[in-house]
């Protein structure tokens, strides 16, 4: 046996090893005692008590830096989905450290405190008064407000990106983590709890939502938001007893080495090796791979040249093709995650301008009885308490039986669906804001605070299909040692929508001159035409979602997410084998 199958040949059993799920002791897994939905119960527990405290603060933080830091408005909303956004793009740095060095239990655990401790400041600055501005009333015309700065603006921001740290870290490895307990490969009959798992999911995140969106936020309105950051800090504790509580039954993948240097490899090797020509039967092979007839320049990468040698060749030269895989995997995915970016610029809005829609707006549910602006936003998990579990238990089944898959709508269906319904989200909340302003102006009234709940009601019903799609499309589409990774691409999505929504506050201030949301006052400012740009990106973002799934769909022929045996054997061959260069044009010289 030569070097170069000698080579091979380890490469294919770390691939079987890589595999392999061990218990917290570094053993082999007990089917019987280790995973199934009884340790992915825990991990439940992990999200909705993660979701009660980071959304009882992200959902009502506009307030506290408009009224307690006295920010301006717009100054307030970019902080706000800054710091939301900034979670979800260090999601990145949590499945990156996952997958290659900590694996998810330990990463959960180290980043857990770190929110942990990002909360407990959170409550301290809001309680100690000398760490804030003075009081003032940001409404008052007459008032000139001292905005927070210097050691104060600083301790908050600390506080505020500890937070956001350690909730970026968890949130990818909290999904995955809960999927590893479920094993595809060697048992079918796991498909179907796999997808309830994820549908079980998203119930438990809409609980916690609905609870830090009533309770916590209530608590915040009428205690301080002292004592709600503390409230929070409290539900981040219990949330680390739920993780360590279930250490005896979770399945744990071990981490496989740094992702992104095999990936750097296909590139310099597809390079390098670009007047290569591949065999003709490198598309039969390929076949049996979901991306088989995309990004043929990379095929390159496994081409072994033959000269006569037994020289091997580097890594940075011949790579094998579950790297080439891994790298056509992203590459293909990078189009749908695109499609969301827009979904989730909406979501920020809901979180930012529509809370202080709802101040402007009548809070009272009784004479002695005001409803918490922000507490609107519960309403869409309200609904999803009783719509996902209906989903789960009747539509599934009954979708199932009429599609024959196990899924039964496809992940890219449910986020197709959800991308349309999104847009009249928006629709409804320019035709209620412009409603709202006009009585403002004219009379001097209120309208009712529940004007503005069908935007939520139709935001929710759209957040069902699309973020449980495209959490549970990805995680599918995941070669081993990825899960992670690309699951925390799903939450890119939301960073680069609360960004771009930043960036569209600014843009549009800039190019409508005194600027559509430049003043403190909504009266003034033309909330309703920003909310129909947006219904309008939304539409033509939902007919390029159309483009790319069809396109997805029709270059991909497994929905799989690793190696099997017979593959395994062929990538001991690198692939292919060549001993000719082409010109570039496709001609052997």
């Amino acid at each position: 046996m030569d070097a170069q199958t000698q080579t091979q040949t380890q490469t294919s059993k770390n691939f079987k090893e890589e595999d392999a799920s061990i218990d917290w002791r570094g053993r082999a897994c007990n089917p019987n005692k280790q995973g199934g939905m009884r340790a992915a119960f825990f991990v439940l527990g992990i999200q909705a008590f993660e979701i009660m405290a980071i959304g009882a603060v992200g959902n009502n933080l506009i307030t506290y830096v408009f009224t307690e830091m006295h920010f301006p408005l717009s100054k307030s909303a970019n902080i706000v989905t800054n710091f939301v956004g900034t979670i979800f793009l260090l999601s990145l740095l949590g499945g990156f450290l996952s997958d290659s060095y900590l694996g998810s239990f330990w990463t959960m655990l180290i980043f857990a405190f770190v929110e942990l401790s990002g909360f407990i400041l959170l409550a301290v600055q809001a309680h100690v008064p000398q760490l804030r501005p003075p009081k003032c009333n940001m409404m008052s015309k007459g008032e000139q407000c001292l905005e927070a700065k210097g050691f104060k603006a600083t301790i908050f921001f600390i506080a505020l990106y500890l937070v956001a740290l350690g909730s970026g870290c968890l949130k990818p490895n909290m999904i995955s983590h809960g999927a590893d307990q479920f094993n595809v490969k060697e048992d079918s009959k796991q498909t179907k709890k796999l997808s309830t798992y994820f549908n079980t999911a998203y119930f438990s995140f809409c609980f916690g939502q609905l609870i830090a969106l009533t309770l916590l936020v209530w608590i915040q309105t009428h205690y301080g938001m002292d004592v709600g950051f503390g409230v929070s800090a409290a539900a981040m504790a219990m949330a680390l007893v739920s993780l360590v509580s279930g250490v005896c039954f979770y399945r744990n993948k071990p981490p496989q080495g740094t992702i992104f240097t095999p990936l750097v490899q296909v590139f310099v090797a597809a390079a390098i090796k670009r007047k290569q020509v591949c065999p003709m039967n490198s598309e039969v092979s390929y076949k049996q791979h979901r991306h088989w007839d995309k990004f043929r320049f990379l095929d390159k990468a496994c081409v072994r040249i033959e000269n006569g040698t037994n020289t091997k060749e580097s890594a940075w030269t011949l790579c094998s093709r579950k790297q080439v895989e891994q790298v056509k995997t992203i590459l293909s995915l990078i189009p749908i995650f695109a499609c969301t970016i827009i979904f989730n610029t909406i979501l920020a809005q809901l979180q930012t301008f529509s809370v202080q829609q709802g101040t402007s707006m009548n809070t009272n549910l009784t004479n002695s009885f005001t409803i918490p602006p922000a507490s609107l936003q519960s309403i869409p998990y309200l609904m999803l308490i009783i719509l996902v579990p209906s989903y789960e238990l009747f539509f599934i089944p009954l979708s199932r039986k009429l599609t024959g898959k196990t899924s039964g709508v496809s992940p890219l269906q449910r986020i197709g669906i959800g991308l349309f319904t999104v847009t009249f989200s928006m629709v409804s909340a320019a035709i209620v804001e412009n409603k709202r302003r006009n009585i403002a102006l004219t009379s001097s009234k209120t309208i009712s605070i529940f004007w503005i709940a069908p935007q939520f009601l139709i935001f929710g019903l759209s957040e069902m299909f699309t973020a449980v799609g495209l959490i549970e499309f990805f995680y599918k589409q995941s070669l081993d040692g990825m899960q992670s990774f690309l699951t925390a691409m799903t939450y890119c999505s939301y960073s680069f929508g609360f960004f771009l929504s930043s960036v569209l506050v600014s843009l549009v201030n800039k190019i409508t001159g005194d600027g559509w949301l430049s003043y403190n006052d909504l009266n003034k400012d033309r909330l309703d035409l920003f909310y129909w740009l947006l219904s309008a990106l939304s539409l033509v973002n939902f007919f390029n979602y159309l483009f790319w799934s069809s396109w997805y769909s029709n270059s991909s022929s497994l929905e799989g997410g690793s190696f099997g045996e017979k593959e395994e054997e062929e990538d001991k061959a690198n692939c292919f084998s060549s001993s000719r260069i082409s010109n570039g044009d496709g001609d052997i010289v």
